[in-house]
């Protein structure tokens, strides 16, 4: 079984859950794939293949994903993300339970073999021009 690592669930657990989540993913790719099966962009498209109907089936959505470009504000730096995932849970549980089920560990092999950082933080929604899920 492959649940993500490291797992902050105490934290996730011990943040208010009255509503819904914006979890803010950070992603820098392997240029292999470490199964060797294409890069770690296609490694990762395995994974969000088997990830994105468990998101939707939750009330979740995929809100905007992109390739971060540039610093435009701030000081420049060295350590770019490949790219970034907005991804909403109607609640921080809803997350949790998908991310510790064994439908989502059998997929998460994908992404462990694709990427070689991975950030998420936890963001409390106080403006959305989304309909509530």
């Amino acid at each position: 079984m492959s649940l993500p690592e490291p797992l902050n669930e105490e934290i996730v657990r011990g943040l208010p859950d009255n509503g819904p989540v914006v979890m803010i993913n950070f992603l820098r790719f392997h240029d292999r794939s470490k199964d060797d099966d294409g890069t770690g962009w296609d490694a990762y498209l395995r994974y969000s293949a088997l990830t994105v109907p468990m998101i939707r089936a939750l009330g979740g959505a995929i809100l905007w994903s992109g390739k971060p470009e540039g610093i435009a504000f701030g000081p420049p730096s060295t350590a770019l993300w490949d790219f970034v995932v907005l991804v909403r849970y109607p609640s921080r549980a809803a997350f949790l339970d998908m991310v510790t089920s064994a439908d989502y560990a059998r997929g998460n092999v994908h992404r462990d073999n694709g990427v070689a950082d991975h950030v998420i933080w936890a963001s409390t929604e106080t403006f959305s021009r989304f309909p509530a899920t």
